[in-house]
C-alpha cells in the first residue's frame, strides 16, 4: 500500500530538495578548500598565485608578471592591488581559474577564503541529513518587538572573533507545559529568524547554533514556529566558516529533534 503523503510533508521536502540544492552550489559552503588569516608581511598561499598581506585597513595582492592570472571584476590583476574588504560583510571576490578567492574582513582581521568547484567535501556531498517531519514542532509564538533595535555581541566558531547581530524583539511559545522566550534577530522588512541552541546540540545537532527563519508575524504579534525548518549554518559543514554562536539567552533547555541534522556525524533519523 502506497502512504499517503500530506501537503505539511510534501512542503516540508520542497524546503529540503532547496536546501540540498543551496549545499550544491559550485561555489558555495562545501566547496571551501581553506580559510587563511593573514599577517603583515608578504606571503604566499598554498595553491594561490602571487604574495599576499594586510594592515589595519586593507590587503594587498601583489602578482608578478607570468603568473596564473587573478581577476577582479573581469578585470586581470597585476602588480599590487589594493583590496577593502567591509567588516563582517561578503568578501570581495577575486577569481583564479575556476576558483574562488574571497577577500574577508572578520573583527579586524583579513583573510582569504577559497571555494573550489572540485573540492572533495562538495563531491562527496549526498543530502542533509535531518529528523522527519513532524507537525507537532510547528507552535504559535507572539513577536513583542523592542522599542529600539539593540545590537547583540556573540562569539564565534573561530577564537577570538566577535558577531554583531541587530536584535528586534523576543519570541515567545510554549512547548510541553513549559513557556521559552527567545531574542529575534533581523527585521520585518528583510525577514525575522532565531539563532539557538537546545539539548541537542552538539549531539544529533551542530553545536554552534542552529538557525529558523521566521516568517512576519500578524498584526497582533502572533507567528508560526516550524521548528521542522531549523537549518544548519554554514559551520556545520565546513571547518572555514566563521559563523556566530548562539547568544546566552538563546540556549533552550529542552530537545528540539526537528530539522537539520549535524551533517559531518552519523545519525539515525
Amino acid at each position: 500500500m502506497t502512504a499517503i503523503v500530506t501537503e505539511f510533508e510534501q512542503q516540508w521536502a520542497t524546503w529540503q530538495s532547496e536546501r540540498d540544492a543551496w549545499a550544491r552550489q559550485p561555489l558555495g559552503w562545501l566547496s571551501l578548500t581553506g580559510l587563511h588569516w593573514l599577517g603583515n608581511a608578504d606571503e604566499t598561499v598554498p595553491g594561490l598565485p602571487g604574495h599576499w598581506r594586510a594592515d589595519a585597513e586593507n590587503v594587498y595582492a601583489t602578482v608578478e608578471s607570468g603568473t596564473t592570472a587573478l581577476t577582479l571584476d573581469g578585470a586581470v590583476l597585476s602588480g599590487t592591488t589594493t583590496l577593502t574588504p567591509g567588516e563582517g560583510a561578503p568578501g570581495l571576490e577575486v577569481r583564479h581559474g575556476d576558483r574562488l578567492i574571497e577577500v574577508i574582513r572578520r573583527s579586524g582581521q583579513f583573510a582569504l577564503r577559497v571555494h573550489d568547484p572540485a573540492a572533495p567535501s562538495l563531491a562527496a556531498f549526498t543530502a542533509i541529513p535531518a529528523y522527519a517531519p513532524d507537525p507537532r514542532w510547528v507552535v504559535t509564538g507572539r513577536f513583542a518587538p523592542f522599542e529600539v533595535a539593540r545590537v547583540v555581541t556573540t562569539g564565534a566558531v573561530v577564537a577570538g572573533l566577535e558577531h554583531h547581530h541587530v536584535a528586534t524583539g523576543t519570541v515567545t511559545f510554549e512547548l510541553g507545559d513549559a513557556e521559552h522566550e527567545l531574542v529575534v534577530f533581523g527585521n520585518q522588512t528583510r525577514g525575522l529568524h532565531l539563532l539557538f541552541t537546545d539539548g541537542t546540540s552538539g549531539v544529533t545537532t551542530y553545536g554552534g547554533a542552529r538557525r529558523l527563519d521566521l516568517p512576519r508575524p500578524a498584526a497582533d504579534g502572533t507567528v508560526t514556529i516550524d521548528f521542522n525548518r531549523t537549518a544548519n549554518l554554514p559551520c556545520a559543514f565546513t571547518d572555514y566558516a566563521t559563523c556566530p554562536v548562539a547568544p546566552p539567552e538563546n540556549r533552550l533547555p529542552v530537545e528540539i529533534t526537528a530539522g537539520e541534522q549535524d551533517p559531518r556525524k552519523e545519525h539515525a533519523l
